[in-house]
């Protein structure tokens, strides 16, 4: 969703007045929001918050309402809605097509929440704008404003911080590395130099994070794998149309002690499942192009006889369309 959001020339961002209120209860379920007071037993006849399926309840409203609008001009999640324009002379236009549509179904939206016209805006924890998705700076200011961790409690703290960045960290969990001795059971929480030079190189590395680029549809995407000792890398890339070659998503994993033990050819095997497994939701509507060391796919797609792991990997390879490209050497 925030792919698709983001690429766009003009956004007009709105947020839901009351959000669950503006949605009416069925009369034969108001009994089961009943409430006792002083002065007498009450019940709602709007969805109040705090029920289970509000959530889901109020999305599915939104998505019929705003129907075939929805990834076109529209992109919606619960309360917060985002007109989207490519062209800047079609904003004012589709601003009226949606404010049509909230009349129509008599939806509020709360001005001191909203911002018209704009060339970017927050969005889902992010920051849209045409060139790309860029970090929240208020997210990157917080974890850079954190002391080195003196607790477990605050070390997992900070890594649950950098977990929701991970997508533009590249090779993440090899960076985090040196905190991986302070999380183990009963171990003894002790900060030495390599834990805090891996803390200030993050650091370091989000005073300029990158900007990560939408996939644009019906070009090929470019996968980059690699494998370390004890983690798993990948980049996910696209061609632009002025030949420029865009980040669009970095993924990076630890091993567990089993997967060590595999032969430099199975690590990669498992690299290129890893990334297909995650970015999925791309790669089922691009071709792919993979850039490794080694051709995974080739191991996997002509051996005589596969059992275990092995053929699992490579019955889920079936569904995609990869193509083995060859790392080329760097000179000089």
């Amino acid at each position: 969703m925030i792919d698709i959001a983001s690429s766009h020339g003009l956004f007009s961002f709105m947020d839901g007045s009351s959000g669950y209120n503006q949605i009416k209860m069925a009369p034969e379920d108001e009994q089961y929001t009943a409430f006792r007071t002083p002065i007498g037993i009450y019940c709602y006849k709007v969805m109040p918050f705090g029920l289970k399926n509000a959530g889901a309840t109020y999305q599915r409203a939104m998505t019929r309402i705003f129907d075939e609008l929805i990834h076109d001009k529209v992109e919606c999640y619960i309360d917060d809605l985002v007109v989207k324009s490519k062209e800047r002379e079609d904003h004012l236009f589709d601003l009226r097509v949606v404010f049509e549509r909230l009349r129509r179904y008599d939806l509020k939206m709360n001005p001191l929440k909203c911002a018209f016209g704009v060339t970017s805006g927050k969005f889902l924890g992010f920051v849209v704008r045409h060139r790309g998705i860029e970090i929240d700076p208020t997210k990157i200011k917080a974890i850079l404003e954190m002391k080195p961790p003196r607790s477990l409690t605050q070390l997992r703290s900070f890594q649950g911080r950098l977990a929701y960045l991970r997508r533009f960290i590249s090779n993440l969990s090899g960076r985090c590395q040196p905190f991986a001795a302070l999380s183990k059971k009963d171990s003894e929480f002790y900060w030495d130099d390599s834990c805090q030079k891996a803390f200030d190189s993050i650091k370091r590395y989000l005073l300029s994070p990158p900007v990560l680029a939408a996939p644009i549809p019906g070009k090929p995407l470019i996968l980059y794998t690699a494998t370390l000792d004890e983690s798993l890398g990948a980049l996910l890339a696209q061609t632009n149309n002025e030949g420029k070659e865009n980040a669009l998503y970095y993924l990076s994993r630890r091993l567990i002690p089993t997967e060590m033990n595999y032969p430099s050819i199975e690590k990669h095997c498992l690299c290129l499942i890893f990334a297909v497994q995650k970015l999925r939701h791309y790669m089922l509507s691009h071709k792919v192009n993979l850039i490794s060391k080694v051709n995974p796919l080739q191991y996997l797609m002509t051996r005589l006889t596969l059992s275990g792991h092995l053929a699992r990997w490579a019955m889920i390879l079936l569904q995609f369309d990869i193509t083995f490209t060859p790392q080329r050497a760097v000179k000089g």
